[in-house]
C-alpha cells in the first residue's frame, strides 16, 4: 500500500483505534511496533492512553509499506527507516557562488556505548546490510563514504576517549554526591 494513498484527517492527535482504522493495523501490532521501532513514539494523555500525532501515522504507514509491501523484516526495517532518517536531516545549503548547486553537510556521528568498545568488537565498525531487501531497496542504497579500517592507532585513540569519558563520568558523578543535600 502507498502511503499517498491513504488519508489521514487533519487533527493534532488520533487515538489508537483512529489509527487503526487508518492504517489497517491492528492496535496490538501498533503497541508491538513500538517497542522494536525507536521512531514511532506517540505521546500519552493525562490518562495515559496513546496519542499519535500525524507524523506517527504516517511513521506507521511507512512501516507498514514496509514490512508488507516490501518483504523487510524487523531488524532490516529498522536499518531501512534509519538510514532514510539520516538522508533526511542532511541540511541543503545553497549559496549563489556555487550556481544554484546544493550541498549536504554529512550527518551527525552516532555515539556508541562505552561498554561495547572493546578490542574484541571492531566489528561494530563495518556495516552490515544482510537484512536489507534484495529487490531495488538494496541496488538503490550507496554508502556515503567507506569507513576507514580499523588500525592499532584508531584502536588505542579510541581506548583513551573511552577513558576520558570514564573520568568525566566519575567526576560528574563525585560532584553529584558532593552537592547533593541530605533528606530529613
Amino acid at each position: 500500500m502507498n502511503q499517498a494513498a491513504v488519508y489521514i484527517p487533519e487533527k493534532l492527535f488520533f487515538k489508537i483505534g483512529e489509527v487503526c482504522d487508518i492504517t489497517g493495523i491492528q492496535a496490538h501490532v501498533l503497541r508491538y511496533w513500538e517497542s522494536e521501532f525507536p521512531t514511532l513514539a506517540p505521546q500519552k494523555n493525562r490518562a495515559g492512553q496513546r496519542t499519535y500525532r500525524k507524523r506517527d501515522v504516517e511513521m506507521v504507514l511507512r512501516i507498514k509499506e514496509l514490512l508488507y509491501d516490501d518483504q523487510y523484516t524487523i531488524a532490516g526495517a529498522k536499518k531501512r527507516l534509519t538510514n532514510e532518517i539520516r538522508g533526511a536531516s542532511k541540511l541543503k545549503v545553497v549559496t549563489p557562488e556555487m550556481g544554484g548547486q546544493v550541498a549536504t553537510t554529512p550527518p551527525l556521528p552516532q555515539l556508541v556505548p562505552t561498554e561495547s568498545l572493546t578490542e574484541e568488537s571492531s566489528d561494530i565498525f563495518t556495516d552490515s546490510h544482510e537484512d536489507l531487501h534484495e529487490d531495488s531497496a538494496q541496488a538503490a542504497y550507496q554508502p556515503e563514504e567507506p569507513r576507514p579500517a580499523m588500525t592499532d592507532e584508531r584502536r588505542a585513540a579510541i581506548r583513551r576517549l573511552r577513558e576520558q569519558l570514564r573520568d568525566v563520568l566519575t567526576l560528574l558523578n563525585s560532584k553529584e554526591s558532593q552537592t547533593r543535600v541530605p533528606r530529613r
